[in-house]
Formats: structure tokens, C-alpha cells, sequence
């Protein structure tokens, strides 16, 4: 018998085959140059940690700057040509650094190579604001039903977390015995296969709903207006889908409630769990593999309950979890709690695809996503932000006790970060309204939209007045 060499379906599998290796790439590169800048451009220097996080600022720049208007042109465009010219971009703009990487670093000097690093971050973080959302909005055409959508957000999960398990091992040895260039070139080429696997699908019969080519669906026609017009209903038909915003909220309080753990864990592992600091690798590879299982499981999970149950159980299962974290003092039983943690905590994400793709009608994807994902990444940037100000001014030399049970600083704000959290999952419980179709969802908008061309119905139940439906 053939072994079945296919994930969901063969076109699925294609994009995901792409994905796979541009995201090991992308792992490359990022710890490279943040490897390189800071032990070769900056070795020594007092600014080398201003330089390195230069290049996370770049990166968030274009997210937050780019990613919201991005939306706006991928809902005009054929998403799968969008897919491939970005891929196209970044391609040519790593191979691009790649040839000046092959430059001496003492042959410019440490400003223009910093300038270099930036630009090329910023400019590849922006050829993916338009990348994201077009994947997105052709993930619903070769992908239908909740449990398998939640199992293609799972398989992308899983694959991006052992992308970050494989990538940063192999970024150190080809730095330092190859080079740089050559870590950017295994980069370059990583897009270059993922340009050809996305070329690939749907050569046959599209499950993408579009021609022989594969383009995806068209959208229904509507008319066009300027830039700002278009952007302006993309913001008004969010605002106006209940289900849309109270998924936004959620994911913003989730922020909240989990970032302090990027910013803070590191302390919280040599401070409460008494651990050296070399150990803090493990807490990151328990977390990995914590988010490779709970990818692995929650196409099952969504399957049994649901994703709009999935994603209240999956709140208030890590809420309840990141308290019990925050009382840890050992540091296998933390490691082993933080594994645990991270399950439910990727289940909550692959359950909010399915609803994200629900929610969005097909003309809309693209600016749906070009809201979440920007707000959500600045809520993850505040989250960091305001644990680290916390923990070093409000709350530094914080101790107390209640009930004979001692608190510090840091396992202070995760505490309250897992209430946050089970908060929400209440919210989430009570609130979420209900989920209409795509097609339910279009339609309302043609009526309520500034564009629209009819008129809109005299009633409607409360969860669809408002356009409402990962």
C-alpha cells in the first residue's frame, strides 16, 4: 500500500511544505544576525544591546506601520499572485544582504552595516504583512470545516515551534564555521522553495475554489474606493461584528495576561526556581515542545468541543495553570508545569483560527487580519513593557505574604497575569455571541456597508446586526 504523503489535502500540503522550510530559514536568519551583530559588529561595545534590539524594533515597525494597510491591497489582489511576489521580495532582499555580507565586516563601517540590517529586516517584515493575511484568506478556500481548520492551525503551529527548535542550532555552527553569508544564503533559498511550492498548488482541479491556476476565489463584486475608503470600511465592518471584537479582546488580554512570561522568565527561573542560568535553554525547549503537543491535539480537541468552547476551556485551563507556575520553587517541577502550561495555551490559538476564518467573509480577510494580528502584537509589546517597569520600579523589593504563602515581584505579576487570563476565559464563556456564516456575514455587510448596493434587511437577531461571523 502507498503511505498517504498528504496533510489534509495535497494543495494544503504544498503551502505547508513551503512554510516548513521558509520558516527554518527564517530561524536561520534571525538568530544569525542577532548572533552576528552582537558578537561580531558590536563584540565589546557598551551599545551592542541597543544594536541587536534594533533589529526586533525593525521588525515590529513594519508589523505595526505596514500590517494595517497591508489588508487593504491583499483584499484587491489575487492572493495567491500576492503570495508569490512576496516571497519573490524577500527572496531577492536576502540574497541581496548576502552579497555584501561577503564583504570583510571592517570594510564598512558598524553604522552602515546596522543600517543595512535594519532596512533588510524592515523591508522582509513588510513583504510579510502582505504574505500573512493573503495565506490566511487562501487557507479558507483549500481548507473548510472547524476541525480541519483548527488541524491546519495546528500542523502551522507545530511546525513553526520545531522551525525554532531546529533553526537556532544550525544558525551558530554555519555563523561561525561558515560564515555569514552562507547562513544568509540557506535563507535566500528557503524562500526560493516555498515561491515553488506555492506555484504549485492547485495545477489540477483547485480546491481553492479558483481557476486552473489556482487563483484564489474571487470575492463578490463590490465597488472600489481609494485607499483610505477601503481601509475605513475594513475598520467599520470590525467594528461592527460583535464576534470580531470579542475574539480582539480576547486575544489582547491574553496578551496581558501571558506576556510578562517573555520578559520575565528568565528571572523568575534563576530567582524563584533557583536554577543557573545556563539552564534558562530548557525552560525555552519545554515550552517548544509544550507548543508542538498542544498543536498536535487541538484539531482533535476542536473535533470533541468545539472551537468557541475550545477557546473559553483553553483560557481558563492556562490562566489556572500560570497561577500554579507563578508558586513554583523547583525547577523541574516548574519546567514540567510550563510544559503542561503551553498546551492549552496553543490549542487557544489553533481554536481562534476556524473562528477567525468564519468570521471574515472572503473580501474581507485581508483587512481582518491586518487588524488582529497588528493590535495583538502591540499588546504583546505593552505586556513586555509594563511587567519589565513593574518589576524594576513599582514592585522592586516587593514581599509580602497572605495566608503564610510569600509573594516577590515576579511571581507576583505572573500570578495576576493567570487571573487576567482565567478572566477572560470567563468573559469568553459568557460573551462570545453567536457565529454565522461568512456568506450570513457578507450579506450583512453589503447592506450596512458605506459602499454597499442594498438596502439592509429590517431586522435581524442582535448577533447579526452587527456583521458578526483562528
Amino acid at each position: 500500500m502507498t503511505p498517504r504523503l498528504t496533510l489534509i489535502n495535497r494543495d494544503y500540503t504544498r503551502l505547508w511544505f513551503g512554510q516548513a522550510v521558509s520558516s527554518v530559514g527564517d530561524a536561520v536568519f534571525s538568530t544569525t544576525l542577532v548572533l552576528w551583530v552582537a558578537t561580531v559588529l558590536a563584540k565589546d561595545e557598551t551599545w551592542a544591546p541597543m544594536a541587536v534590539s534594533g533589529v526586533l524594533m525593525a521588525s515590529s515597525a513594519a508589523v505595526l506601520v505596514i500590517g494595517p494597510l497591508a489588508g487593504v491591497f491583499v483584499d484587491r489582489w489575487d492572493k495567491r499572485a500576492t503570495m508569490l511576489l512576496s516571497e519573490a521580495v524577500r527572496g531577492a532582499l536576502v540574497a541581496l544582504l548576502t552579497v555584501v555580507s561577503f564583504l570583510p565586516a571592517d570594510a564598512l563601517p558598524a553604522g552602515v552595516w546596522l543600517a543595512l540590517v535594519y532596512a533588510t529586516v524592515l523591508l522582509l517584515h513588510a513583504a510579510g504583512q502582505f504574505f500573512s493575511p493573503a495565506r490566511f484568506a487562501i487557507l479558507a478556500d483549500l481548507v473548510t470545516g472547524d476541525a480541519d481548520r483548527a488541524r491546519a492551525a495546528g500542523i502551522a503551529q507545530a511546525t513553526g515551534e520545531t522551525a525554532w527548535i531546529i533553526g537556532p542550532p544550525l544558525a551558530a555552527p554555519l555563523l561561525f564555521t561558515a560564515g555569514l553569508q552562507w547562513a544568509l544564503l540557506f535563507n535566500a533559498v528557503s524562500y526560493g522553495v516555498s515561491y515553488i511550492a506555492i506555484r504549485a498548488i492547485g495545477t489540477g482541479p483547485s480546491a481553492t475554489g479558483g481557476d486552473a491556476r489556482g487563483a484564489s476565489r474571487k470575492p463578490a463584486a463590490r465597488p472600489k474606493g481609494g485607499l483610505r475608503r477601503e481601509f475605513t470600511d475594513g475598520l467599520r465592518f470590525f467594528a461592527r461584528s460583535r464576534f470580531l471584537v470579542a475574539l480582539l479582546l480576547l486575544a489582547v488580554i491574553g496578551q496581558f495576561g501571558i506576556g510578562a512570561l517573555s520578559t520575565l522568565n528568565v528571572f523568575f527561573t534563576t530567582d524563584n526556581l533557583h536554577a543557573e542560568a545556563h539552564l534558562y535553554g530548557y525552560v525555552g525547549m519545554a515550552m517548544g515542545i509544550g507548543g508542538i503537543t498542544g498543536a498536535l491535539c487541538a484539531g482533535r480537541v476542536v473535533q470533541w468541543f468545539g472551537a468557541r468552547r475550545s477557546t473559553w476551556i483553553s483560557l481558563l485551563v492556562s490562566g489556572v495553570l500560570l497561577v500554579a507556575y507563578s508558586r513554583q520553587s523547583g525547577f523541574l517541577a516548574g519546567v514540567a508545569l510550563l510544559f503542561v502550561f503551553t498546551v492549552p495555551l496553543t490549542v487557544l490559538n489553533t481554536a481562534m483560527a476556524p473562528l477567525l476564518l468564519a468570521a471574515a467573509p472572503p473580501d474581507y480577510r485581508g483587512r481582518v487580519m491586518a487588524v488582529f494580528y497588528p493590535v495583538t502584537k502591540l499588546a504583546s509589546m505593552l505586556s513586555a513593557v509594563l511587567s519589565g517597569w513593574l518589576a524594576g520600579s513599582v514592585l522592586h523589593g516587593f514581599t509580602g505574604s497572605v495566608g503564610g504563602v510569600s509573594f516577590g515581584p515576579i511571581d507576583t505579576i505572573f500570578a495576576v497575569s493567570g487571573l487576567v487570563v482565567v478572566l477572560s476565559g470567563v468573559y469568553a464563556w459568557l460573551s462570545l455571541p453567536g457565529t454565522p456564516t461568512a456568506d450570513e456575514a457578507a450579506a450583512d455587510t453589503a447592506g450596512k456597508d458605506a459602499v454597499g448596493t442594498a438596502a439592509a434587511p429590517a431586522h435581524r437577531p442582535p448577533h447579526h446586526e452587527r456583521g458578526s461571523i483562528e
